[in-house]
């Protein structure tokens, strides 16, 4: 988009732009307001890149990354993780691995969602009242909030890919 088309747009002269994208002013909030809509774009999208730091996390195979949670250690291998990131947002990959009848995780609810998908084996998986059989390459995505687990181990080795997704208060 040309400034001249941004000026149409937000009905703010072609010299204010121009003070604004070269850093020579700070706009006010109404002009920044203009300028969003003039963009079709939310105000947060012109701010938030500035707001803060955004990380990425890479794991070398074979790493060790410290578990959130003491439950099944032996079980899941963490991927990485986010400490938080300007919205609050925690996400945590990980790899399941159960290789016998007695690694069964219970049922529970938490806050978050959850993304399920199931590298190899056969599991039935239960949210809520809602079961689903899946074989290798299925996945499951779901409101984490709802009782959710393994019901059945159908067929073992199991490998799955899970990635929780969470609020953190800032």
């Amino acid at each position: 988009m040309k400034v001249t088309d941004l000026a149409a747009a937000t009905k703010l002269s072609v010299g204010m732009l121009s003070k604004i994208e070269n850093g020579d002013i700070s706009p006010s909030l109404t002009t920044l307001q203009a300028i969003s809509r003039g963009l079709a774009v939310p105000i947060t999208w012109l701010v938030s890149r500035f707001e803060s730091e955004r990380t990425a996390v890479f794991v070398k195979a074979g790493s060790e990354v410290a578990p959130n949670s003491s439950a099944a250690r032996q079980q899941c291998e963490p991927l990485g993780h986010t400490d938080r990131n300007a919205d609050g947002l925690v996400v945590e990959p990980q790899l399941i691995s159960l290789t016998c009848q007695t690694d069964v995780f219970p049922a529970a609810g938490h806050q978050g969602t959850v993304f399920l998908y199931l590298l190899q084996g056969e599991i039935v998986y239960r949210h809520g009242a809602d079961t689903y059989r899946m074989t290798p390459g299925d996945s499951l995505f779901f409101d984490a909030t709802i009782q959710h687990g393994v019901d059945e181990l159908a067929q073992l080795p199991i490998r799955c890919l899970s990635v929780m997704t969470r609020r953190r208060d800032r």
